[in-house]
């Protein structure tokens, strides 16, 4: 995964936004909720921290390529980092960041879900 290719495929999902904060790492949020987190490691691999369901949670944790989110998990909710890129492919990563949107999006009131068109 390439940070392009990344922030293009955000960039794609409903009302999604883009802000660079936290030592320049790219925050894409739903309604003002953060989605996803990714930024380049110091040993220049991609890496990307987003919110999982708790079936995901359960998988994630223990995938060769993932780990409980640093910070994050630690406060008990449930985000998983992406951080090596040996086993899983780049489509993979891209359905997983799906789903973080459409959980954080699915959380926001249905008043705002109507508002940023994520509803009829």
């Amino acid at each position: 995964m390439d940070t392009d290719r990344f922030n293009a495929f955000c960039e794609s999902l409903p009302a999604s936004t883009h802000v660079v904060q936290w030592g320049a790492h790219d925050v894409w949020k739903v309604g003002g909720k953060v989605y996803v987190i990714a930024g380049t490691q110091e040993n220049g691999h991609f890496a990307a921290s987003f919110k999982v369901s708790d079936m995901g949670w359960e998988v994630l944790r223990d995938h060769p390529d993932c780990r409980p989110a640093p910070y994050l998990a630690s406060r008990g909710l449930k985000w998983i980092q992406y951080y090596r890129g040996d086993a899983m492919g780049d489509d993979e990563l891209l359905d997983l960041i799906r789903d973080a949107h459409r959980i954080v999006a699915s959380g926001l009131s249905k008043k705002k879900q109507r508002e940023l068109g994520l509803l009829p």
